[in-house]
């Protein structure tokens, strides 16, 4: 399957939270979108792998995701090397997207900066003849994604540009509540965290609307660009 666009995360909810409004709006247009998570999540307090994944699944369905893979190489430990670059090669590939998502360039966890990095040098690698990759007992073609953003995170970043997401702000709600162990419940046993408080949700609905107030719309989502855009009609611009 090749996809339109790919979103890598290092995380699990990475998307939901930052760019599932983004993607469901392409999907609406017919694009192919999927996730590349890199971890399981396994560090985090609340929850577990096995709910973590189910919890993804759900999500993945509530966005109309076409394919959601999960290399996982290790939260918190996970290195820039060879190895996990290849292993990001082989996904971009096999599915050989338009445009790549990836995490924020710098942000609270330092997850986010590692995978943006990791990722970052890997799609460049994946363009690289020389770079030998097995997929199903076959060798790979080389794929380079024509366009890499990175999707603003928890701490506030300067978009470069931002998209639309109004008629999929429920929806993109729904998706991260479907992580039901990492955020708020009154009737949760688990950790009080910084993502689990009860205002958590506010804040993400003020980033939208901010974001969103820049262009005159109700909600949207910023992404920072690696290199110049360019556009063929200034009228496209809202």
């Amino acid at each position: 399957m090749k996809l339109d666009i790919l979103a890598i995360a290092a995380h699990p909810d990475d998307v939901e939270l930052a760019a599932a409004g983004t993607l469901m709006s392409h999907i609406a247009q017919g694009k192919k979108c999927g996730i590349l998570d890199l971890t399981e999540g396994e560090m985090g307090t609340r929850g577990s792998v096995q709910l973590r994944k189910l919890e993804a699944e759900t999500a993945s369905q509530i966005m109309g995701i076409s394919v959601r893979e999960n290399i996982n190489i290790g939260d918190c430990t996970f290195e820039n090397t060879f190895e996990n670059q290849k292993a990001i090669i082989r996904i971009i590939r096999k599915y050989q997207p338009e445009i790549l998502l990836i995490n924020a360039p710098e942000d609270r966890h330092p997850d986010h900066g590692k995978a943006a990095k990791l990722a970052t040098d890997a799609q460049f690698f994946s363009g690289l003849r020389k770079i030998e990759t097995i997929d199903n007992q076959a060798i790979q073609t080389p794929w380079r994604p024509k366009f890499v953003y990175h999707y603003v995170q928890d701490k506030y970043l300067t978009p470069d540009f931002v998209v639309d997401i109004t008629p999929y702000f429920n929806q993109k709600i729904a998706a991260i509540k479907a992580y039901k162990t990492q955020f708020y419940d009154p009737n949760s046993s688990e950790p009080s965290t910084y993502i689990a408080d009860e205002k958590y949700f506010a804040y993400l609905e003020a980033r939208a609307l901010e974001y969103g107030h820049s262009i005159g719309v109700k909600y949207a989502e910023g992404f920072i660009k690696q290199k110049q855009l360019g556009i063929k009609n200034i009228f496209d611009l809202i």
